[in-house]
C-alpha cells in the first residue's frame, strides 16, 4: 500500500513538472492545440503517461498464502465480495453455548499497511447459530501463523462443525500500525462537537 501511494505521488510529481513546461511553453511558438506535438516536445510520450497512472490505480494486491489442507483453496465468490471463505480443518462438536478454537490450515503473508479481520458467515449464524465469539477477530501483518477462529455456539441444541465446512470469512482491510503512530499522552482531551455523548445519544 505504501509503494503504491509512493508511485502515485512520483506520477504526481510528473504532473507538477509537465504543468510548469506548459507555462513555458505557451510563451513560444509550439502548437499547444496538438497535445501529441506538444509532448513530444516535451519529450514525453501520452500513452507512456496514461500507463502509468492506469497501472497506479488498477495494480492488485498480492496476498500470499499457504495452504496445509486438503480443504479447497482459498477464493472470492465473486469480484464483488468483501471476503473469501475459510474452512474448516477439522470436525469440532459444541454442546450448547459452548466455544471452541478451530484450525484452518491457512496461512498468510499479509501486505505491510494491511490486516485480515474474521468475520462470521451469516448462514452459519441463522441456520446453526454458530458465530465468531471475537467478530471481528484481528490477524496483524506480522503474524505468520495458522489462521484459527474462535467459535461460539450460540444455540441451545449441540452443534456440529464438518471438516471443509465454511466457518468464518476473511476480509483484507486498510489499517494505520502501530509503527506510524506516537501515542501521546495530555492532561485533556479538547471538546468537540459529540462531546461525551455516547450510546443512545443520536435516538433510535
Amino acid at each position: 500500500m505504501i509503494d503504491k501511494f509512493n508511485k502515485m505521488r512520483d506520477e504526481f510529481k510528473t504532473v507538477k513538472e509537465l504543468e510548469k513546461q506548459l507555462i513555458q511553453l505557451s510563451e513560444t511558438d509550439i502548437d499547444l492545440s496538438n497535445p501529441q506535438n506538444m509532448m513530444e516536445s516535451l519529450g514525453m510520450s501520452i500513452d507512456e503517461l496514461d500507463k502509468n497512472f492506469t497501472d497506479s490505480f488498477d495494480e492488485k494486491l498480492v496476498l500470499e498464502y499457504s495452504l496445509k489442507s486438503p480443504n479447497a483453496e482459498p477464493e472470492y465468490a465473486y469480484p464483488t465480495d468483501s471476503g473469501f471463505d475459510l474452512r474448516a480443518n477439522e470436525t469440532v462438536h459444541f454442546t450448547p453455548f459452548e466455544r471452541k478454537l478451530v484450525s484452518t490450515g491457512l496461512f498468510l503473508n499479509i501486505p505491510e499497511g494491511y490486516e485480515i479481520q474474521v468475520r462470521p458467515k451469516s448462514g452459519l449464524a441463522i441456520k446453526k447459530g454458530l458465530s465468531v465469539l471475537n467478530t471481528p477477530g484481528t490477524v496483524d501483518q506480522g503474524y505468520t501463523g495458522e489462521i484459527k477462529v474462535i467459535v461460539i455456539n450460540m444455540s441451545d441444541l449441540a452443534q456440529t462443525i464438518e471438516f471443509g465446512d465454511k466457518i468464518a470469512q476473511a476480509v483484507l482491510c486498510p489499517v494505520v500500525s502501530g509503527k506510524w503512530v506516537t501515542l501521546k499522552r495530555v492532561l485533556d482531551i479538547n471538546n468537540k462537537d459529540r462531546g461525551e455523548n455516547g450510546f443512545g445519544s443520536t435516538g433510535n
